[in-house]
């Protein structure tokens, strides 16, 4: 068997704002078209996010495909505690505090806007009314520009107000708060899978050795960047520094100062963190590293223990579907491009690093291209699908497992063309695959994690229309191909089907009851051969 995941893949309306709708997708239209097809919920709740308001993301679709069932993630955690004060009845949080009264600096370093995807401005908001009414009096915002989960170029949005409010603070007695730095998150610090460590130096020169294009504010760095490229998003804009009166940089990090990564999700932290805590570090020359205590908003990686130091604890996710595939001794791979490689694995595995099972399992990265992804829309899909046939077509495995980055990276550029092309790749190497499984006598299921570019349109109630970039709250897809299907099984009538469902679903497919605990299968069977409970 075969699980096809089709990234940022959902259904939405049938109009010109909808790349999946306008690309010419023969392969899925047959297969949606079958009896043994669905949609899933990928959003809000029904991934563990606080509301039905909130998108979806590859990081928590991803944990509910392996899970089996829903786990309050980042955000809603990271809202219980500052809604409790928890947060600040740590000892993490007291090492902070010790820090900046002794005269060191707090920096906030992270993405900021409401996308809630990675972070969100509200948390970064009561992390700085916390500072200021503990009269910390100093504290630095390095603020990574979002343009991805939010508005293409929606910056002012987020640095007007916080501008605002930290010179508000500032005129405070004795408190002196601003933004020290900032970039576009696909530029600056914001890399993951050690993708282009790159990215992550320029943010590090800018953050912490200050050195950066220059600007005497925040805004009038990304009001200079949009006059000079009226093109440019958000999420591509070049570093910066703000400086003072006197040209020097008004917050690099020094020894004595705490640094608070404030992003919840930990893709795209793991790098940064590793450059501020790990001693014998080469990804790239850091200089001398300054002696500050670095905290994240969660812990990345439960395996590596990554940041050593935490504001919030992470879910925890044990019981994942490969733990007990290897129970049982499934061999089987999993596939896909540096993009999403730590979906299929760290993800998929409950945010577990390395193997279960090595004797058992194969993980396959076929390296991203590094360059803006509506520039090659085709990406590494047909190379992901090769792989994967080879591996199916060796006999060493029963279940594999593969992510199509296309619908997501392209879908985030905001460029149609290129996600028609990238959506009509996805299909070829969808159908490419279908027809392998099916000549193994196998079974295909084909998904997607969440939607985006089902929509990449926005409508206002003008009827403006605006560029979208950011993920959709629309259903997914689900689909069975089965060649040897005669009728044993039917789609199950389960209330408000998400995500969560499709580990037991896998589980009958392959012959397995659902594990007790687990959300419902998908199917029902009709003998009693088989169980769905």
């Amino acid at each position: 068997m075969l699980l096809i995941i089709m990234d940022g893949v959902g259904i939405g309306r049938q109009d010109d704002t909808n790349a999946v709708y306008l690309a010419d997708t023969p392969n899925l239209d047959r297969l949606f078209a079958s009896k043994l097809y669905t949609t899933l919920t990928a959003h809000g709740t029904a991934v563990g996010l606080p509301t039905d308001g909130d998108m979806g993301n590859s990081e928590v679709g991803h944990n509910a495909l392996g899970a089996g069932r829903v786990f309050d993630q980042g955000a809603r955690l990271v809202n219980r505690a500052l809604e409790s004060g928890g947060i600040f009845e740590t000892g993490e949080w007291a090492a902070i505090v010790r820090r900046a009264k002794a005269g060191g600096s707090l920096h906030f370093i992270g993405l900021l806007s409401d996308g809630n995807v990675h972070s969100h401005i509200k948390h970064l908001y009561r992390l700085i009314d916390a500072c200021a009414a503990a009269a910390l009096p100093r504290v630095r915002v390095h603020a990574l520009l979002d343009g991805r989960d939010v508005g293409e170029r929606s910056a002012p949005d987020y640095i007007d107000p916080l501008e605002n409010r930290l010179k508000n603070i500032s005129g405070q007695k004795g408190l002196d708060y601003a933004i020290a730095s900032g970039g576009g998150r696909m530029k600056v610090t914001m890399d993951r899978y050690e993708a282009d460590w790159l990215i992550v130096k320029r943010g590090w020169d800018a953050h912490v050795l200050g050195k950066a294009r220059p600007f005497p504010s925040a805004a009038e760095a990304v009001r200079a960047f949009y006059d000079e490229d009226p093109a440019i998003t958000d999420q591509y804009m070049d570093p910066f520094v703000v400086v003072d009166d006197n040209a020097h940089p008004l917050g690099p990090v020094v020894d004595g100062d705490a640094v608070v990564f404030f992003n919840f999700r930990g893709d795209r932290a793991i790098e940064i963190s590793r450059a501020f805590t790990e001693k014998a570090f080469d990804a790239f020359d850091r200089g001398p590293l300054p002696d500050v205590y670095f905290a994240g908003m969660m812990e990345y990686d439960g395996d590596t223990h990554l940041p050593p130091h935490f504001l919030v604890q992470p879910p925890a996710i044990d019981r994942t579907v490969s733990q007990y595939l290897c129970a049982e001794g499934v061999r089987s791979f999993a596939v896909s491009e540096t993009q999403k490689f730590g979906h299929v694995t760290y993800f998929w595995n409950g945010n577990r690093s390395g193997h279960i099972d090595e004797t058992l399992e194969t993980y396959v990265e076929i390296p991203s291209d590094r360059i803006e992804f509506d520039k090659a829309p085709r990406m590494k899909a047909r190379l992901i699908s090769e792989k994967a046939v080879q591996l199916l077509k060796s006999g060493a495995y029963r279940f594999g497992r593969l992510n199509l980055a296309n619908g997501d990276m392209v879908g985030h550029t905001g460029n149609m063309a290129a996600a028609v092309t990238a959506m009509e790749t996805v299909d070829r190497c969808a159908g490419d695959l279908i027809e392998a499984v099916a000549e193994l006598d196998g079974i295909a299921v084909v998904t997607a994690d969440h939607g985006n570019l089902d929509e990449m349109v926005t409508i206002g109630k003008d009827g403006t229309r605006s560029v979208k970039t950011a993920h959709t709250l629309n259903p997914v897809p689900f689909a069975i191909s089965d060649q040897g299907y005669r009728g044993e099984y039917a789609m199950a009538h389960v209330k408000s089907p998400g995500l969560s469902n499709v580990a037991a679903t896998l589980l009958n497919l392959l012959g397995y009851d659902k594990v007790a605990d687990y959300d419902p299968s998908l199917i029902q069977f009709n003998g009693s051969r088989h169980t769905t409970s």
